[in-house]
């Protein structure tokens, strides 16, 4: 048998196969940035990913960053993901929510209004995409240190949601530029006080905000995600004595929880990444970044490479809501349609059809 069919236990959680679904940004919540039935029906018919880890999610007002992304922080968004959740369910999967507070990468047209924050007062490169179009990012007010338990208990209210929702858990996403990555980034967090300077002051505060949220809804119940170097929505990070100390120092810091799992966006060809599976001593969820679009072949390839215990997959299920069927079959996939991906209707987001469908 292939080894990407084999059942894998990750946390404690048994899957079917050791490739999970990717988050993956689709701008189709509805009002109030609540999810709708139209969003439980594209979950559930990826159910058989065995896990799904949900598009970024809001975990608060100002952590909104781009159009019509859900969020976790009020009444109506905790309903809208209880019909997710419980369509997923339905179907035999699991889901967890990604919290992704956006920090700099935002523009307040996006927000009614609502401020942006960072670590510190450096504006991102680039556009937003607001309902008017394109405009320059927000420059962010720098958070004070005062303010940062605040920040951790966002996170909080947010994952208690998340469970009251019926949701498996959650995701913190402390990577690919956004606010947590933004703490990270020496060449974003110029701060002076204990959440800067060094890698473990830099460290902290995604130390901080998985702590509590593990402390709040179990451990069991929560992942992290980062993305060690990879330079996207203008972090700087670059390989080196730095890079390593940083993320040794978050890893340890965290390990000791227990949690559910670590997902590493990076090239698993590198010692940091070998340090760090064997620091944090649990489940290893890997992706090897945006370049390529994986395949059944390269699934197999980083399992091979023992670090992971199951992969992150992305833009393949998209458009084939039963992937895993389909390569275990050797069956033909459906194209996705890029047109499609961001925003919209039904069209281009469950409407691919399944193989029993397309016969």
């Amino acid at each position: 048998m292939s080894r990407a069919f084999s059942p894998v236990r990750i946390g404690s959680w048994d899957l079917p196969q050791a490739f999970v679904m990717a988050p993956l940004t689709r701008n189709r919540a509805g009002d109030g940035n609540a999810p709708t039935e139209l969003n439980a029906t594209y979950y559930a018919q990826r159910a058989a990913a065995g896990l799904i880890v949900t598009e970024g999610t809001a975990p608060s007002a100002v952590g909104q960053g781009y159009l019509n992304v859900p969020g976790l922080y009020t009444p109506e968004q905790v309903e809208g993901w209880r019909l997710v959740a419980d369509k997923v369910h339905e179907h035999g999967g699991r889901i967890v929510a990604q919290l992704m507070h956006a920090g700099r990468i935002a523009h307040s047209d996006n927000k009614d209004g609502v401020e942006t924050i960072s670590a510190a007062a450096v504006t991102a490169p680039g556009e937003m995409v607001t309902a008017e179009g394109p405009k320059p990012h927000d420059e962010p007010r720098a958070l004070a240190t005062d303010e940062l338990a605040g920040v951790v208990d966002d996170y909080v209210t947010a994952s208690r949601n998340a469970v009251e929702a019926g949701l498996d858990g959650v995701e913190i996403h402390a990577a690919n530029g956004y606010l947590l990555h933004q703490f990270l980034d020496p060449t974003i967090n110029l701060r002076e006080d204990a959440y800067g300077g060094s890698p473990e002051n830099r460290a902290r505060l995604v130390i901080e905000v998985v702590t509590a949220v593990a402390n709040a809804i179990g451990a069991e119940k929560v992942g992290l995600r980062i993305s060690p170097g990879h330079q996207f929505n203008s972090v700087g990070e670059v390989p080196g004595d730095d890079l390593d100390a940083t993320y040794r120092a978050l890893v340890d810091g965290v390990a000791p929880l227990g949690l559910a799992y670590l997902s590493v966006l990076a090239s698993p060809l590198t010692d940091l990444m070998s340090d760090l599976r064997e620091r944090f001593r649990g489940s290893v969820l890997l992706n090897d970044g945006f370049g390529e679009v994986t395949s059944l072949e390269s699934v197999e390839e980083l399992l091979e490479t023992g670090l992971a215990d199951a992969v992150v997959v992305g833009r393949p299920f998209l458009a084939n809501p039963d992937l895993g069927a389909r390569w275990e079959q050797g069956a033909e996939l459906n194209e996705p349609d890029a047109d499609t991906f961001y925003g919209g209707g039904a069209e281009g987001y469950t409407d691919y059809p399944t193989l029993g469908e397309a016969s």
